[in-house]
């Protein structure tokens, strides 16, 4: 597998020359461009390795950053606003119900403001100052959401002249853009992370990310009042490209009294429940319900199905107002703990996203995947096989899946459905191998090859 993704790896990444006229070199060209590849993944490591180190401390596990994220949306609201709004009219209007923590704007179909308040109170006292709408001849369901529109402020004074918003992109540039752009980069290190930062999520899109989960939350709350519905897999695990789908786990684990030790004698009280004879007509008959509920009150949640006789049940939709292709899952554990995994081993060395972003475009561009269905090869494979290879390295760039199982505590142990998941999810504990020396002759591209 070496032999088939380094190559064709090498051409699309190489010199800003090479970028475009790799495929009419010769091999020998070719194996100069594969050892430029060779001596990013080498080049100081042992430096490298020290300063991830010394960032151990600052490093967040994967739930913390949901924890994190997730407070950050319970306090932020969607608006949809005029393209011609005046900004400073608008936070000041805003401004009224609460301190503003952060905003930014982007368009979906129309223009969109995320703001977020520096309190959950805010949220509140905006709700009191908004209205539903009311239209004669239509019937409304008065479903109130945090996704909500604003009217009748003032625009920009001058017709031509730019509001000063700045508008977050929300999709990826086009890969004869970013070619151009590439072309102009002086060597392969700068090639390599000038498409890392061209391609992985922002800021700003991740909060979106988290903001739909918990608008959704929103309506799944009605029947489980304390659920939590959070993305994973590209979208928080680090390696999602801007534009990607978001896929979400409705998780019910968190509900109070689900695990409570039942008294032997005394008075208590305990939730009645329908039963069923198998988890996964639980798993259906909830994503029935809540999906029913997203067609029906979900603002901006066009195209609902409710596929539930796939081997993961799922609710898949369009949110209109993000631009997101939405799968809501549950019971969907092994998943989260894929994506738990995949965060890890990104944030061991910022070389591994680096390396899996340019696999993967260059997989696109050869047309090895496709987002349309079919026989293709997922994304998801390609970043296996990449940590596959980087954990093959001498010395070895990531550990091993049986080394993270071997750091591994009591508090790491994870069994979802017989399947051992356990690894350790502690950074401090994963102790990688320094190496400050000058390393030695390495294995030339050419013999690989």
């Amino acid at each position: 597998m070496r032999m088939r993704i380094f190559p064709s790896f090498g051409s699309a990444m190489a010199s800003s020359f090479t970028v475009c006229r790799l495929h009419t070199i010769g091999r020998g060209s070719l194996v100069k461009c594969l050892q430029k590849v060779d001596t990013f993944l080498h080049r100081n490591i042992g430096t490298n390795v020290v300063a991830v180190q010394e960032e151990k401390n600052g490093f967040k596990s994967l739930n913390a950053v949901q924890a994190e994220r997730q407070e950050q949306a319970e306090r932020s609201v969607l608006i949809s606003c005029r393209s011609r709004t005046n900004e400073k009219k608008f936070l000041k209007y805003i401004a009224n119900y609460g301190d503003i923590q952060k905003y930014f704007f982007y368009e979906s179909y129309g223009m969109y403001a995320v703001v977020e308040f520096a309190n959950k109170e805010s949220v509140a006292s905006l709700f009191e100052g908004t209205a539903i709408p009311s239209i004669s001849h239509e019937s409304l369901v008065p479903f109130k959401s945090r996704l909500l529109s604003m009217r009748n402020l003032d625009s920009v004074d001058l017709p031509n002249q730019p509001s000063g918003k700045k508008r977050q992109a929300q999709t990826s540039i086009p890969i004869n853009e970013l070619i151009q752009r590439l072309s102009k980069e002086e060597s392969i290190d700068q090639q390599i992370t000038s498409l890392t930062e061209a391609y992985q999520l922002t800021e700003e899109n991740c909060r979106l990310r988290f903001l739909v989960c918990s608008l959704l939350k929103d309506i799944a709350a009605g029947f489980f009042p304390e659920c939590t519905i959070k993305p994973f897999g590209s979208s928080v695990n680090g390696f999602g490209k801007l534009g990607c789908d978001l896929d979400m786990f409705l998780d019910l684990d968190g509900i109070s009294g689900k695990k409570a030790t039942m008294p032997k004698s005394g008075l208590f009280l305990e939730y009645q429940m329908k039963r069923a004879n198998l988890e996964r007509i639980v798993t259906q008959n909830i994503l029935s319900v809540i999906g029913e509920c997203v067609d029906q009150f979900g603002p901006g949640c066009m195209g609902v199905q409710k596929i539930l006789n796939a081997r993961c049940p799922l609710v898949r939709f369009a949110h209109q107002p993000s631009g997101f292709q939405c799968d809501l899952t549950a019971n969907n554990r092994v998943a989260m703990k894929s994506t738990e995994l995949l965060y890890l081993y990104g944030e061991l060395d910022p070389r591994v996203r680096h390396l899996v972003f340019t696999v993967r475009c260059w997989a696109r561009a050869h047309g090895i995947t496709s987002s349309t269905a079919g026989a293709w090869i997922s994304n998801f494979s390609l970043t296996v096989m990449v940590l596959f290879f980087l954990q093959r390295r001498s010395p070895p760039i990531i550990p091993t899946l049986d080394h993270l199982r071997d750091l591994a505590g009591p508090e790491d142990k994870s069994m979802i459905e017989d399947n051992d998941c356990t690894f350790v999810s502690d950074f401090s504990k994963i102790q990688l191998e320094s190496n400050t020396e000058t390393l030695g002759e390495q294995e030339s591209v050419e013999t690989r090859l």
